[in-house]
C-alpha cells in the first residue's frame, strides 16, 4: 500500500513537470491543466484575503497570468506548490494594498502587558475559522493571515505591507479581538470539533495569543 503511494505522488510530479515544460513552451492546453490542476488549492488561498467569491476569482485569475508569465524563473529543482502558492499570496496583497487602511491603528509596540490566555481558535475547525476570518476587514484580514496562517513575521509583513512592524502586532492583535467577539456572540455548539491532527496543529502552531 506504501509502495502504491509513493509511485502515485510520483506519477503525479512527472505529470505536474509535464505541464510546467508546457507552459514554459507557451502551450494553452498546459497551462489549462495546471490550471485546473492547482486550482482549489490557489483558491483557498484567495478566499482567505478576498471579500467575496467574486473577488477571490479575480485574484486567481491575475495569480495564474503571474505564475505562467514567470514560469520560467520556477526552479524544477524545488516544489512547484510554495512557488505557486508565494506568487498567489502575494497577487491578493497587491489587489488589496490600494485599499488597506493602517493610518488609523495605533502602533503596538510592546506585547508584555497583554494577558496570555489559552487560543480560543483550537477548537474550531480550519474551515469555520476561516468563515469568520473572512468577515474581518481588509486591512485586519490581512495581517492575520499573513502572520497566523501563512507564517510570515511581523518584520516580513511590515515589508510586504509598506507598515511599520507595531502597525502589524496592532492589527494583528486587533483582528484576534474581533474574532473573540465574534466567538462570544456566536453559540459556539454550531462549530464542528475536528479530531484530526491536521486541522488542531494548523489552528494551534501560530494562534495562540501570546505569539507576537
Amino acid at each position: 500500500m506504501k509502495g502504491e503511494l509513493v509511485t502515485a505522488n510520483r506519477d503525479s510530479e512527472d505529470v505536474i513537470q509535464k505541464y510546467i515544460q508546457g507552459c514554459i513552451r507557451n502551450e494553452r492546453d498546459s497551462q489549462k491543466a495546471l490550471y485546473k490542476h492547482f486550482y482549489s488549492f490557489a483558491m483557498g488561498i484567495c478566499l482567505r484575503y478576498a471579500n467575496d467569491r467574486l473577488d477571490a476569482e479575480g485574484i486567481l485569475n491575475d495569480g495564474f497570468f503571474k505564475a505562467f508569465k514567470n514560469i520560467t524563473k520556477y526552479e524544477t529543482s524545488k516544489a512547484f506548490l510554495p512557488w505557486l502558492g508565494r506568487i498567489i499570496t502575494n497577487t491578493a496583497i497587491d489587489y488589496y494594498r490600494a485599499n488597506l487602511k493602517f493610518a488609523d491603528h495605533v502602533d503596538i509596540l510592546d506585547h508584555e502587558n497583554i494577558a496570555h490566555t489559552n487560543s480560543v481558535y483550537d477548537k474550531l475547525a480550519y474551515h469555520d475559522l476561516l468563515a469568520l476570518v473572512q468577515k474581518l476587514s481588509p486591512a485586519y484580514r490581512t495581517v492575520f493571515n499573513l502572520f497566523a496562517i501563512d507564517g510570515y513575521s511581523h518584520e516580513e509583513i511590515a515589508e510586504m505591507l509598506g507598515v511599520s512592524v507595531g502597525t502589524s502586532k496592532s492589527n494583528l492583535f486587533k483582528a484576534r479581538q474581533k474574532l473573540q467577539e465574534m466567538l462570544r456572540a456566536t453559540d459556539a455548539k454550531t462549530y464542528q470539533v475536528r479530531n484530526s491532527e491536521v486541522d488542531r496543529n494548523l489552528l494551534q502552531v501560530r494562534l495562540n495569543t501570546n505569539m507576537q
